[in-house]
């Protein structure tokens, strides 16, 4: 992830780390609303329901319209998707920490470091304990407690080394993956 992106991940959850925001958010998810509106439902005062609109409004998170002296917000549902999308995909979200800063000895440093090219996994490691280490390394990529069909686990896995299937499995056998009926999850 490049320093741009980043600082794009970072803004996107600083808007969001406000729990009035979060709520005019759900509330646009459902209508327009004005800012009379909004500050009557919040129980907050207009000026203070303006700030957080601005805030949404310039991480693209919600659109206005005027009408006479009246502005209308609702939720910009597209640009959503396509910033979840975009920043918070696994790849992305991998890339947030290098596998050399990744938590762990110097060993297991060193063993994603010479199996790794980027993000890419160069091959499955023969070695039990060094296939351990990367098999770790790919459960994170899940996150825990979530359901994934096969083909979204294959893809995940794909992005980093093509033959998914073995890697599933590996990872189901060391227990760092859980399936039942074509569902996996990571165990939380």
């Amino acid at each position: 992830m490049n320093s741009e992106e980043f600082e794009a991940l970072l803004q996107f959850f600083k808007v969001l780390a406000d729990e009035n925001r979060l709520k005019l958010l759900g509330i646009l998810a459902t209508r327009e609303y004005s800012v009379e509106e909004l500050a009557a439902l919040l129980q907050l005062k207009a000026p203070t329901i303006s700030h957080h609109l601005g805030r949404l409004k310039e991480s693209e998170l919600v659109q206005m319209r005027t009408e006479g002296n009246t502005h209308f917000y609702r939720l910009d549902a597209e640009n959503l998707r396509q910033t979840s999308k975009g920043l918070l995909s696994s790849t992305k979200m991998a890339e947030l920490v290098p596998l050399e800063e990744m938590e762990g000895n110097a060993w297991e440093q060193k063993v994603l470091r010479d199996f790794f090219e980027g993000p890419r996994l160069k091959e499955i490691p023969s070695n039990r304990k060094k296939r351990s280490v990367v098999l770790r390394w790919l459960a994170t990529l899940f996150v825990p407690g979530t359901r994934y069909p096969e083909a979204q686990v294959n893809e995940i896995i794909q992005r980093h080394h093509p033959d998914s299937s073995t890697l599933r499995r590996e990872m189901i056998g060391e227990h760092l993956l859980q399936r039942e009926h074509g569902i996996y999850w990571r165990p939380e």
